[in-house]
């Protein structure tokens, strides 16, 4: 079985876009705030698993990786004169995904990987409808960025996937991971529209 976006059942919408696209100085905070949630992420399960060694350097690449977009990001930021916000609302997205995981120590190792895999598969998407919609004559920078980004988002989503498989059955991730994308599907569905990455 292939493990990729395409798992995702529902597609972003057009109104999230068009809310996006209406307030795109407010997406850019949101968005530097995940890149840095998104490092943080990677280097939790290097301090909550340590045993896990086989899977410890990529954890950290893709630390690094995150970490390297926020500062993109933020670059982004300061040349349109947009400041880092003192707080952030909260991510219900972010927090309705992990009220799905279970509480044993391998249950939460396979669903954090699990939950992983869904949020970058669902920013690669969103990246690319944004990158779509940038205009490559008006801001060519700003639309490669966003190119670049969701095929990064893509491979970190594979690499979540193929790193519990490296230590689970292919049937119990198989199937935590198609409960989970439909509960993701209608998790997103009743979001609130905000200028933001979810």
């Amino acid at each position: 079985m292939e493990y990729n976006i395409n798992m995702l059942q529902v597609a972003s919408s057009q109104n999230w876009l068009e809310t996006v696209m209406n307030d795109f100085d407010s997406f850019l905070q949101d968005h530097a705030d995940c890149e840095r949630k998104a490092s943080a992420m990677a280097m939790s399960f290097v301090a909550k698993f340590p045993d896990r060694v086989e899977i410890i350097p990529e954890l950290i690449d893709i630390g690094v990786e995150e970490l390297q977009h926020f500062k993109q990001v933020y670059k982004i930021m300061e040349k349109r004169g947009v400041h880092l916000p003192e707080g952030m609302a909260k991510d219900m997205y972010i927090k309705r995904l992990v009220n799905l995981c279970r509480s044993t120590k391998e249950e939460r190792f396979m669903d954090r990987l699990i939950l992983a895999s869904l949020v970058e598969w669902r920013g690669c998407e969103r990246f690319k409808m944004i990158a779509d919609a940038l205009d490559a004559d008006k801001e060519p920078d700003l639309k490669r960025f966003y190119q670049l980004l969701w095929e990064s988002e893509a491979r970190h989503g594979e690499s979540f996937i193929d790193m519990a498989l490296r230590y689970l059955p292919e049937k119990a991730v198989e199937a935590r991971l198609s409960y989970m994308v439909e509960e993701e599907a209608k998790i997103l569905q009743g979001l609130e529209l905000r200028a933001a990455l979810h």
